[in-house]
């Protein structure tokens, strides 16, 4: 079995680089004309662009080969009160520069939109409004010529009692575009929908399951994650890609659902030998405050502990 590692958006070790710089409505409405306000976008814009260039190359020279892209790359990207912002004709060969690095360094990339796109809302404006949302993702996997990008969502909401979230959420998911629908993976969440549910959903509408293992812990209905890791792994058998995962740590007692700084090895070194049975490749995403440090340290760790652990470049290893 080999596991690689990834982080989610900031690299920690490249300072004054970031890929998630922003304009708000209130700084954009306050320019003066249409030109003003376009080249505001358009500048920073760039600077997001060229800064994740920087960020891929950082990956490629330290062995890192799984990466999430910041979903604030483009600003204003999706608000409905920001006409003639035609960002993709206008960075088109950016765009292409950044998926030729990905694919010719072999990279898997995806995005996480965020909690405000609920595919199951009550409120037909909201699904309407991430469906658009959840149109950036996809333009921005086609405008890299990117065909392996997929985004992470959660179920959304609980609203009307999680039967009926579920049925709502299957039914909205069927009515989406398949543009959309094919790059979506589901993930389990900490408070509503547990891994079980979340399994369930996806073998429904026969999509990829995302384990979040630390969202597993605070929040199950007492099934044990061996019994079902398995099912969740077979989610991905038509997949390219092998199975991905996200693991935390918890900050504060084994509950708590914010994120530590860094990981725990030996929770992480419990989970993967649980996975080993199973004989499936893993790419597992890092999601730790210390993002790419977090990485690192967790490397260290792991080869302190597990000296038996082949390790085949900085970030892979084989158990």
């Amino acid at each position: 079995m080999r596991v690689r590692l990834g982080y989610v958006a900031i690299a920690l070790k490249l300072p004054k680089v970031t890929s998630s710089s922003n304009v708000t409505f209130k700084t954009y409405s306050k320019l003066n004309s249409k030109e003003e306000k376009l080249n505001k976008l358009k500048k920073v814009t760039l600077s997001n662009l060229d800064d994740l260039y920087k960020i891929l190359q950082y990956n490629i020279e330290n062995d890192i080969h799984f990466y999430r892209v910041t979903s604030a790359l483009i600003p204003l990207a999706t608000h409905p009160e920001v006409n003639d912002w035609h960002y993709r004709n206008i960075f088109k060969k950016d765009f292409e520069r950044i998926g030729n690095i990905i694919k010719e360094h072999k990279m898997r990339i995806d995005t996480h939109p965020n909690e405000f796109n609920v595919i199951n809302s009550m409120k037909e404006n909201v699904v309407e409004n991430t469906k658009r949302n959840l149109w950036i993702h996809v333009h921005l996997f086609e405008d890299m010529n990117y065909k392996l990008g997929k985004m992470i969502i959660h179920i959304g909401s609980g609203q009307g009692g999680k039967e009926e979230a579920i049925n709502r959420f299957i039914n909205n998911f069927n009515n989406y575009p398949k543009e959309i629908t094919e790059k979506i993976i589901l993930e389990n969440d900490d408070k509503t929908f547990t891994a079980e549910d979340v399994l369930r959903i996806c073998k429904e509408v026969n999509i990829p399951m995302v384990l979040d293992v630390h969202h597993y812990v605070c929040n199950n209905d007492g099934e044990s994650l061996q019994s079902i890791l398995g099912d969740i792994f077979d989610t991905w058998n038509e997949d390219i890609l092998p199975p991905k995962v996200h693991f935390s740590s918890p900050k504060e007692g084994e509950k708590d659902r914010k994120h530590a700084d860094y990981i725990n090895v030996y929770d992480f070194i419990q989970f993967i030998e649980k996975c080993k049975i199973f004989n499936k490749d893993l790419d597992v995403m890092i999601e730790a405050k210390k993002k790419d440090l977090a990485l690192y340290k967790l490397v260290n760790d792991i080869k302190n502990i597990r000296e038996d652990w082949k390790w085949i470049d900085e970030t892979t290893f084989e158990v």
